[in-house]
């Protein structure tokens, strides 16, 4: 991946960090230090493997972590609009239509996490290349 493009995901990831903490904020009380956490920590994770890839001459093993990483957000934030927190507001659940909410924010941070990912998976597709692949 070029430097160009480093700096692209970079300024990608940290707007999706800024709003997810805001949506993370709305969480009900209870998830403030479990799925909300863990969907905090997940994505400071994709961030480190990131700066880690930047680093790495050897970027295969880093990309794969990052990818499983990425992964693990996606999920991590499906099962939080499965089970209704992102229809909360400063932890109450919202008074003006709480699941049109829920589904705007949804999709509003699933469309950038799928930015992210489709960014990584470009990077990797650039660094294993065509004879790079693996053969099975």
């Amino acid at each position: 991946m070029a430097l160009h493009s480093e700096a692209k995901l970079d300024k990608k990831f940290t707007e999706f960090a800024k709003l997810m903490n805001v949506y993370l904020n709305h969480f009900p009380r209870h998830e403030k230090y479990a799925l909300a956490q863990d969907i905090r920590r997940t994505a400071y994770d994709v961030y480190g493997h990131i700066v880690e890839a930047q680093k790495r001459y050897h970027k295969k093993t880093t990309l794969t972590n990052l990818d499983i990483k990425h992964e693990q957000l996606r999920m991590f934030l499906r099962l939080a609009f499965e089970l209704g927190y992102f229809q909360f507001r400063d932890g109450k659940t919202s008074d003006v239509q709480p699941e049109r909410l829920a589904e705007n924010r949804y999709m509003t941070i699933s469309l950038m996490v799928d930015e992210l990912g489709r960014m990584i998976g470009g990077w990797m597709a650039v660094e294993h290349g065509p004879d790079k692949r693996e053969t099975s």
